[in-house]
């Protein structure tokens, strides 16, 4: 299992040397029992927790500009009402598309020079970029310190990557269903000091400059607490050194690794279950406000605050207590189909309420009342499959020297996919909206075929047990 040193160089021989002793056909025997003296390392659970703390830092980043960036980007470049969402949206976009470009250096910088000290430099950067923005006074400067928080995207690729270096097959359940909790933590910004000069020359300079203080609290956390997971080539002499006993893992180009089994379909999937992820979320708080009669469910804000808050605590419930012991239980692939199933369902869901809300009778209106929001609670159980894949991406690399470079290109595609998906379908589902195409439910329609191709593609997932023994015969002939 990647990250796990233990056993030394004696160890490495010691395998070797069996495994020169042994037939072809009992090297799985030989994986079998080298993974159950892995599986049976505990989880470190305060290293767990300090990286789901550094991990918050990301997110916090990317949301935090939401609530203010229209009026900010008005005032700061003096812009018509009607050009202001497009410039709002660029800058929104920039940082997702600025880490899709850095995302693979950053990936093979931390194989090369350790995940820590990347991690820290990384968070030191983007918390500095977050706290520049509060304070720009004009739309280059605004775009320029977007971009630069977004260079700084070393921090969730090297997290994924040690979360997955400290845990097992037994554990990383649980560590990664923590991972997940961590990234879907609300914000709450701070609303004192408004009479400080300061904060009336740069208004929007307090939320920024309070996720710069998470950001920064967590270099200093990662800094003192966070362990390296790296495993270094060691000497018999227990020294580090090129020309160390035990071989060094060996290195693959980007291209290689998109070549190796199991590796293109589980990016595949993963790219798209974040476009399922990120369509939906785009979509869900525009269409709850739509008014019944264009398609939507004519939610208050007050309503449309409770039902996310009921949405996330559901979330929070299904990826915290439910995934851990199905996982155990059905495996990767059986959650990431479970989910895949559920998927398309739980998207019909949506206009089957609003046509129930169309009869506009106190009856239809009790009802929906009484089943919309626990369907929408157990619906939310598919955000199970942003765990699985993760783990499905564990599983398929081809050793933990290419983890780093691994977890980069997923998230290379995951920014890609997060800088044109809200814009598009929140478009689309205005369109269908204002054009009443197919009843003003067209959107659904096309999350449906989406989710069926999930379904569909959830049934190519690779064998894990089977590449793993696939992996030692290669590794037994290049011996």
């Amino acid at each position: 299992m990647s990250g796990d040193g233990a056993n030394g160089v004696d160890g490495v021989y010691e395998a070797t040397e069996q495994t020169r002793l042994l037939a072809s056909e009992d090297i799985p025997n030989i994986d079998t029992h080298q993974d159950n003296n892995a599986d049976d390392k505990p989880l470190p659970v305060w290293q767990i927790a300090a990286l789901c703390y550094a991990r918050w830092v990301e997110p916090v980043a990317f949301f935090c500009i939401f609530p203010y960036i229209n009026q900010m980007a008005q005032e700061n470049g003096q812009l018509a009402d009607a050009d202001v969402g497009f410039y709002s949206g660029l800058i929104e976009s920039l940082f997702s598309l600025t880490q899709m470009m850095v995302m693979i250096m950053w990936g093979r910088a931390s194989d090369r020079f350790g995940r820590k000290p990347v991690l820290v430099f990384s968070l030191a950067g983007v918390s500095c970029a977050t706290a520049l923005f509060g304070m720009a006074k004009t739309l280059w400067q605004m775009v320029l310190f977007r971009c630069l928080a977004g260079v700084f995207a070393g921090t969730i690729v090297t997290i994924r990557t040690m979360i997955s270096e400290h845990s097992t097959s037994k554990t990383q359940a649980r560590a990664f269903s923590w991972f997940a909790f961590t990234g879907n933590m609300g914000i709450f910004t701070p609303g004192l000091f408004g009479n400080v000069t300061f904060f009336i020359n740069y208004p929007y300079a307090l939320p920024s400059l309070v996720v710069a203080c998470i950001g920064l609290s967590a270099v200093a956390v990662t800094a003192v607490c966070v362990e390296e997971t790296l495993v270094k080539p060691t000497a018999a002499d227990g020294s580090h050194s090129e020309e160390s006993a035990a071989p060094k893992p060996k290195t693959r180009s980007t291209r290689d690794l998109l070549k190796f089994p199991g590796v293109p379909i589980v990016l595949y999937t993963y790219g798209h279950i974040m476009l399922l992820a990120y369509s939906y979320t785009s979509i869900i708080p525009v269409f709850w406000f739509t008014k019944v009669s264009l398609g939507g469910w004519g939610f208050t804000p007050l309503q449309i605050s409770l039902m996310m808050g009921l949405n996330g605590f559901a979330q929070a419930l299904w990826i915290l207590l439910v995934f851990p012991p199905l996982h155990r239980r059905i495996g990767t692939n059986g959650v990431l189909r479970a989910c895949a199933l559920a998927y398309p369902l739980f998207f019909a869901v949506a206009p089957f309420f609003n046509l129930l809300l169309r009869f506009d009778t106190p009856a239809t209106t009790t009802a929906f009342w009484i089943a919309a929001p626990p369907l929408l609670a157990i619906g939310s159980g598919v955000s199970m499959c942003f765990t699985a894949i993760q783990l499905a991406l564990n599983d398929v690399s081809p050793s933990p020297a290419t983890l780093g470079t691994l977890n980069a290109l997923a998230l290379a595609i995951v920014s890609g996919v997060r800088a044109f998906s809200p814009a598009a379908f929140s478009g689309l589902f205005a369109v269908g909206a204002r054009t009443q195409l197919l009843w003003g439910y067209a959107i659904w329609v096309l999350m449906v075929a989406i989710g069926l191709g999930f379904t569909v593609v959830s049934r190519f997932m690779p064998d894990y047990d089977e590449l793993k023994k696939q992996r030692a015969r290669e590794e037994e002939r290049a011996r």
